[in-house]
C-alpha cells in the first residue's frame, strides 16, 4: 500500500510539473509571436509615416493629426516588443516578483496599444474626424484656387491620388471655380468620378485597419499572457505549500 501510495505521489507531482511546463512553454510561444507582431506594427507604422507623398498631402490638407495615432502605435510597438522580450525571461526564470512585474506591463501594453488603435481609426476611418478635416481643407483650396499656392496644392493632391474636389466635380461648380485639367482623367478626359476626401479615406483605411487589426490581436495575446502568469504564479506557490 506505501508503494502505491508514493507511486500515485510521484504520479500527481510528474502531472502538475508537465501542466506546469505546458504553461512556461506556451507563454514563451505567445510571447515571441508578440515580437514578432511588434515588428509588424512598426513596419506598417514608419511606412505610414514616411511614404513618398503621403506627409506632404497630409501637410497640405492641415490633416497631420493622423499622425498621432502613428506615433502612440509606434511606441505600442517598442513596448510590445520589450515586453514580449521580459515575458519571455521571466517565464525561463520562473520568479513570483517578474510575473508580477509583468502582469503589470502587460495591462499597461494593453492599454496603450488599445488607445493608439484606437486613434489612428479615429484619424483615418470613414465616419472619423478625417474626413470633415479634409473635406474642409479641400474647400478651402478651391476657393483661393486663383492664387499660386492654393492651385499646386490641389494639382499635387489631385493628380497624385487621381480625385477631383472633395467630394467631386460639382465641388468646383458650387464654389464658382473652372475644373482644372489635374480633375480629368488623361485617358478619358472625364473628371475623375471620386472625390478626394473618399480616396484618401480608401486609401489610408486599409492600411490603418491592418495596423489596427494586429494591434488588436496583440491586445487579445496579452489578457492571454496575463490569465497564464496569474495561473503560474498560483502553481508556483502551490508548489513552495508542498515543500513544507
Amino acid at each position: 500500500m506505501t508503494g502505491i501510495g508514493e507511486g500515485s505521489g510521484a504520479a500527481a507531482v510528474q502531472k502538475f510539473e508537465n501542466h506546469m511546463n505546458i504553461i512556461k512553454y506556451t507563454m514563451l510561444f505567445t510571447n515571441a509571436f508578440e515580437v514578432i507582431l511588434g515588428v509588424c506594427i512598426l513596419i506598417v507604422c514608419f511606412w505610414l509615416r514616411f511614404e513618398d507623398g503621403v506627409y506632404e498631402w497630409l501637410d497640405k490638407l492641415n490633416a497631420l493629426s493622423f499622425y498621432v495615432g502613428v506615433y502612440i502605435l509606434i511606441f505600442a510597438a517598442l513596448v510590445i516588443i520589450g515586453v514580449a522580450i521580459f515575458g519571455c525571461i521571466t517565464a525561463m526564470a520562473e520568479n513570483q516578483f517578474f510575473l508580477l512585474l509583468y502582469i503589470a506591463i502587460q495591462i499597461l501594453a494593453f492599454l496603450v496599444g488599445l488607445i493608439g488603435a484606437t486613434v489612428l481609426l479615429g484619424n483615418s476611418a470613414r465616419d472619423s474626424n478625417f474626413q470633415p478635416m479634409v473635406r474642409e481643407s479641400m474647400r478651402n483650396l478651391i476657393m483661393h484656387a486663383n492664387y499660386e499656392p492654393a492651385r499646386q496644392s490641389l494639382q499635387i493632391i489631385q493628380e497624385t491620388i487621381g480625385c477631383c474636389g472633395a467630394d467631386g466635380a460639382r465641388d468646383y461648380l458650387n464654389l464658382q471655380q473652372p475644373l482644372p485639367n489635374e480633375c480629368r482623367d488623361t485617358v478619358t478626359g472625364n473628371p475623375f468620378f471620386h472625390g478626394c476626401v473618399a480616396e484618401l479615406t480608401w486609401f489610408f483605411e486599409s492600411k490603418c485597419n491592418w495596423a489596427a487589426g494586429i494591434v488588436l490581436t496583440v491586445c487579445l495575446f496579452h489578457v492571454i499572457n496575463i490569465v497564464f502568469s496569474i495561473i503560474f504564479i498560483q502553481g508556483m506557490k502551490k508548489e513552495q505549500r508542498s515543500y513544507y
